[in-house]
Parts: C-alpha cells; structure tokens; sequence
C-alpha cells in the first residue's frame, strides 16, 4: 500500500456540512445500491424508482454499470482487480453525492459479498441501502437484451457472473426484489414503499404518494 504524499491536506472538516444540503433540499440522503445479475432488471427498477422519487419532489441521481464504464472507468476490465477498483471508485463518487445531500441510486451486478461489502465500507453502512434484484438466471437468459448470456456460453466473454463467474446473493438486503412472475410497475411500488421512510424529512411538504 502506498503512502500518502506529504503534501496532501484534505479540507474535508471545513466544507459545508451535509446536514445543511439535506436541510436545503428538503431531503435525507441515502445511497440505494442495487445488486444482481445481468438482466436482472436493475437499470429498470432504478429507472422507476428515479422517476418516482422526482414527481415526488426529491433529487437523485442514477449511476449506472454500463454508463460509468464509458466514462470514469473506461479503463476497466473484468478481472478481479478491475472489479474491485471499479466498485471503489463508485462508491467513492456515491459517497460524494451523498454528501452533497443527494439520493444516489447505484446499479452494478457487485456480484460478491466482498465488493459490496468495500462499497458499504466506504459509504458507510447506516447510509447504504442494499437493494437484491432477486431474479433467476433462467429468467435473465430468456431475457438476454443485450446477448450476453448467449455469448459467455459460447465462451467468447470471459469471467461472465452467473456463466463463467460467481455471483453471491446477499444474504440479508434491505430489499428482496423477486421478479419473476411480477410486473415492472409491482416491483418500483415495492422498493419505492420501502425508500420513502428512508429520505423523507419530517417537515417536507410534499404527500409522499406513490403514482407510478
């Protein structure tokens, strides 16, 4: 592990505080880290879950796997390693957000205990929401939008989570998300139900009702 260089001094202690943005926004800041595999739907459900936190009057902001591999991590792969720092470089950001008052909504398969547990780790785990998009892998191959089952299984992607890769179930989210059987609009409404409490501040204005 390298040292840190001498001539870094942090200023951390004398920015403004996140209580005075969530008092500005009007809102308690949470990161929702969404978990699953490939297909899962969690793009989806977070897209949802976004729509309906803003019709609702709260700012969020979604990141997602694949548009943050275009961009802060386009220098990532999918070895062990890659994965590692890819998820503590988002956590990191998520942590920024999040103490810019903001509600951030994290969607990447963090197929292991060990990665979600760095990003819990950096974010800190009395404001991360651990969200399981609980799907079958069946399911997700019949599914298959982007034809990446299909490829791994023909083995032209390597270290695929849930072909070639592992991928670990939380073994205890703050939300189990089964989808199989269930419509988009079913698991938004469950996931939303159980955010609001979350961020909602005692004096906000708005009637948190759920209209998706």
């Amino acid at each position: 592990m390298q040292n840190k260089p001498e001539n870094i001094h942090p200023i951390f202690n004398t920015l403004l505080n996140r209580e005075s943005k969530e008092k500005l926004l009007n809102q308690r800041a949470k990161v929702i880290w969404f978990t699953g595999l490939s297909g899962s739907g969690k793009s989806t459900i977070a897209k949802g879950l976004e729509n309906e936190l803003h019709l609702l009057g709260y700012l969020t902001m979604v990141l997602d796997g694949d548009n943050v591999r275009t961009g802060i991590n386009n220098n990532l792969g999918f070895s062990e390693e890659d994965r590692k720092e890819n998820i503590r470089r988002i956590a990191e950001v998520a942590k920024i957000l999040l103490n810019s008052g903001v509600i951030a909504i994290c969607c990447f398969v963090s197929p292991t205990e060990e990665l979600r547990t760095i990003a819990r780790n950096i974010i800190g785990k009395d404001d991360f929401v651990e969200v399981f998009v609980n799907t079958s892998i069946e399911e997700c191959e019949r599914r298959d939008v982007k034809g990446l089952y299909a490829k791994a299984r023909k083995g032209e992607i390597k270290d695929f989570t849930g072909i070639s890769a592992p991928f670990e179930a939380p073994a205890n989210p703050d939300v189990d998300v089964k989808t199989n059987g269930r419509t988009v609009y079913e698991t938004v409404r469950e996931v939303v139900a159980h955010i609001l409490p979350l961020i909602k501040c005692t004096n906000k204005n708005t009637e948190d009702q759920i209209v998706f």
